[in-house]
């Protein structure tokens, strides 16, 4: 398998990302300060997508096996129309949550350049060959890597064991999506509208970050109206 430098959850450095796949810059990554509606309404309305970040440890991996045997068992059906591909490159995850969250939302503007091309090439295709695609697109895999390499901190080396997981929550026809690539399926947790999403989505992180309710290595992010 593939494997990327891993992005940082760094608000700048993934808005500056989105812009170079070729999202318009009237949109940006924003910080989600906390999940209380108060500090929630300190964002640029209307949000399009949250993208959270979680830690990879045991309780997350059992309740993600838990749950993918229990969907593989009795699959659920999503609209055609969702965008959704599989995870195939090591540390891919958080360009994969971007993916996601920009090309579910309609609303959120493409130039032709990176992300236009990648969509057209696999809007008609599974989500296992979305995925597979990708490895092999190096117009993608360059602007990951450049962008990799920015941030706070120093991109770690390609061996290095990330232990945290980006996906996406989006509003699709109504229903609040969980989109991870390392899943087998999209995730619905309910109903939702778009004056809704941001405070539905946001007890959907809630209830991941119960599950490991002393752990502090979560973050989350919107994609939002670019106020600068």
């Amino acid at each position: 398998m593939t494997t990327w430098l891993p992005l940082e959850s760094n608000s700048e450095v993934l808005t500056k990302y989105i812009q170079k796949l070729g999202v318009s810059d009237k949109f940006m990554i924003a910080d989600v300060l906390g999940l209380d509606k108060e500090l929630l309404e300190f964002l640029p309305q209307p949000v399009s997508a949250l993208i959270f970040l979680f830690p990879c440890n045991e309780k997350f991996e059992k309740y993600r096996e838990d749950e993918d045997k229990a969907l593989k068992a009795n699959p659920p059906e999503c609209p055609k129309d969702l965008f959704f591909m599989k995870q195939t490159i090591h540390n891919a995850c958080g360009t994969i949550a971007l993916v996601h969250a920009i090309l579910n939302n309609p609303q959120i503007e493409l130039k032709d350049g990176v992300l236009a091309n990648y969509f057209n090439k696999t809007k008609d295709l599974s989500p296992d060959e979305r995925g597979k695609l990708l490895e092999g697109d190096s117009a993608f895999t360059n602007t990951h890597e450049e962008l990799a390499k920015e941030g706070q901190t120093a991109a770690p080396d390609l061996s290095t064991k990330v232990n945290h997981h980006f996906i996406a929550l989006v509003h699709k026809n109504g229903e609040l999506y969980e989109l991870d690539g390392r899943k087998s399926f999209p995730i619905k947790h309910g109903a939702t509208n778009p004056e809704k999403f941001l405070y539905d989505a946001a007890e959907v992180c809630k209830k991941f970050m119960n599950l490991d309710p002393h752990n502090l290595g979560f973050t989350v992010l919107a994609i939002t109206p670019n106020q600068n």
